[in-house]
């Protein structure tokens, strides 16, 4: 079951009692989580189940996989998208005993990095991390003239390449993404690999399972970053990324618009007309049997009328033998009896204020040191250039801060650069992944704060985080004003929120090559973007800060101690917009 959300401090009673539902009537055999707080949820349900960590943790280097074993009660690691087969391979082999690996090999791909998307949230309070996602990245963008869907990947299909996976160590199941399929995809994904696993070195059966692949509804295909010494961008501006098969464009005149498919349409096929951010975007139903160069009139009014040349998409389809599927399927289930269930009764025990006395601060973070000068608390970034030029100054005052990923080829040097501040007398560090705390070999006199990328939002969390030997936590930055009073209640943590700053709308670890970084980007509604690489990625940012300053004395009454104000290099082109920057200060968010 997945319950891969983040939750609400008001939410944990609720979640707690789909837990015990879950486990007195269907035993589950996993939780697949991403918060936290479900670690202490499920030994207070007393849910007996196995835990699996979602790709949304971002679990992405390799000895970070022995901390989660050591400190948790976590048995699976669902790996992320963007790893090649030789990062696979060796965080398999690093792998401890009783941890296992689970991978996904095809099915949507987002621009972002997995748990470090903020797009959809910070445009409209729908958050990608709750499963909200409106997916502003497959939106149109203007940049040099041109105008193209930038940020939108295609599916991700390893097809005849998941032979190599049957090879490596602790890989125990493959994942199919799925979110709002139909049948028929999962249909046809679930039997085409089936035949690659069982008979993948048939060459008429591998032929058989790329057909049935072809006829699963959902986007073109990528490896992706999967053959490293053959990385396919799925960031293709020239190739359509709508989901569903593409069967034909539109044709005829505005008042009569029609399709010649390219392939036989069946009745009940549901067909999708171009894009949903354009204004004639709506769904059609076929009524009836349509052969291959046929004429399928579209049902369209003058206002909403497709221009000509809109692809058209088969979303959906219910072959014969698939509808006959279902129904043998419905008659079994309703042979069942039905289960009277009683409500779960379920109060959740939130842990206890923390009592530490800090004083409130306020924390500037930068990219590279401000000539020397630091009052009061600064932040820096870790990053290669520490190498060849520490900041002068006292090192235990400064807070250095980790990325919010961290993959396989920057580990080494990450331990490098950790190491180095730490002799020169480095004390405190914000970690943007609870799993960077694999870099220390040793908490003591070190005061190590979890930071916003960590994405905590409830009390739960943060005393999973004390219970690791964190000192303190920023609170995720998408919460509405009534989370964030509600969070120092429970806190066993000092806590600390990003109260002014460049927030990203997402970090991703690709580009499209028709993009160019530190110049304006703007979307069909006329908000504007940049791009700007830091080591191995590339982090997107609106023209407009997060800003909730006004706010500060309410906070501080609330409890928070720490404000931190992120300070990024704005290139020259961009013009940033004195605008509302409260994002979801003043909602619920979704």
């Amino acid at each position: 079951m997945a319950i891969n959300s983040l939750l609400k401090t008001d939410e944990l009673d609720k979640a707690g009692k789909i837990l015990k539902l879950l486990h007195r009537w269907v035993k589950p055999d996993a939780l697949i989580i991403q918060d936290l707080s479900l670690l202490q949820l499920a030994r207070q349900t007393g849910f007996s189940g196995k835990l699996h960590l979602s790709t949304l943790s971002n679990v992405s280097f390799a000895s970070a996989l022995k901390l989660v074993k050591s400190k948790f009660r976590v048995h699976r690691i669902v790996l992320p998208r963007e790893l090649n087969i030789d990062e696979i391979k060796a965080m398999a082999l690093d792998c401890p005993s009783g941890l296992d690996l689970e991978l996904f090999i095809h099915g949507a791909l987002c621009y972002g990095l997995s748990g470090r998307c903020y797009w959809s949230s910070y445009l409209g309070g729908k958050s990608g991390l709750r499963g909200r996602c409106v997916q502003p990245c497959r939106r149109v963008y203007a940049q040099n003239n041109q105008t193209k869907r930038f940020f939108s990947c295609r599916d991700l299909s390893l097809d005849v390449l998941v032979k190599v996976l049957k090879t490596i160590p602790r890989i125990r199941a493959w994942k199919i993404e799925g979110r709002k399929k139909g049948p028929h995809y999962v249909f046809y994904t679930v039997k085409a690999y089936r035949i690659l696993r069982d008979h993948g070195s048939d060459p008429k059966m591998k032929k058989q399972a790329l057909t049935l692949l072809s006829y699963a509804l959902g986007r073109t295909g990528t490896h992706y970053n999967f053959l490293p010494q053959r990385p396919q961008n799925p960031v293709g501006i020239d190739i359509q990324t709508g989901s569903g098969l593409l069967v034909g464009k539109v044709k005829g005149t505005q008042q009569k618009p029609f399709l010649i498919p390219r392939d036989d349409l069946l009745p009940g096929d549901l067909l999708r007309l171009g894009y949903e951010d354009e204004s004639w975007h709506g769904t059609q139903r076929v009524g009836k049997y349509i052969p291959k160069g046929g004429h399928f009139f579209l049902k369209t009014s003058s206002k909403t009328s497709p221009a000509k040349g809109t692809p058209v998409f088969l979303t959906d389809r219910r072959e014969k033998s698939l509808e006959d599927m279902l129904s043998g399927l419905e008659k079994e289930l309703n042979k069942k009896p039905v289960l009277k269930m009683t409500s779960e009764a379920f109060n959740v025990r939130l842990p206890k204020r923390s009592r530490t006395k800090a004083t409130v601060s306020d924390l500037h973070v930068f990219r590279n040191p401000e000539k020397g000068k630091f009052r009061g608390l600064t932040g820096l970034w870790l990053q290669s250039q520490v190498k060849n030029k520490m900041p002068k100054g006292p090192g235990h005052r400064l807070w250095w801060w980790l990325p919010p990923v961290i993959w396989p080829e920057d580990e080494i040097n990450f331990k490098e650069l950790v190491n180095r501040v730490l002799k020169k007398g480095a004390r405190n560090f914000v970690l943007n992944a609870p799993w960077q705390l694999a870099f220390f070999s040793t908490l003591k006199k070190l005061n190590l704060w979890a930071g916003p990328f960590c994405n905590i939002t409830n009390p739960l969390a943060i005393k999973t985080l004390a219970s690791l030997g964190f000192k303190g936590a920023i609170v995720s930055p998408e919460l509405g004003r009534k989370d964030y009073v509600m969070l120092p209640k429970h806190s066993p943590l000092p806590l600390g929120i990003v109260i002014s700053g460049n927030w990203p709308l997402c970090v991703s670890r690709i580009i499209s090559e028709k993009l160019d970084t530190q110049k304006p980007l703007i979307s069909p509604k006329g908000e504007e973007a940049w791009v700007k690489k830091f080591e191995s990625d590339y982090w997107v940012y609106p023209n407009w800060k997060l800003d909730i300053s006004a706010k500060q004395n309410q906070l501080e009454k609330a409890g928070y101690r720490l404000f931190v104000y992120l300070v990024e290099p704005i290139p020259k082109e961009v013009t940033l917009k004195n605008r509302p920057g409260l994002w979801n200060w003043n909602l619920d968010l979704l």
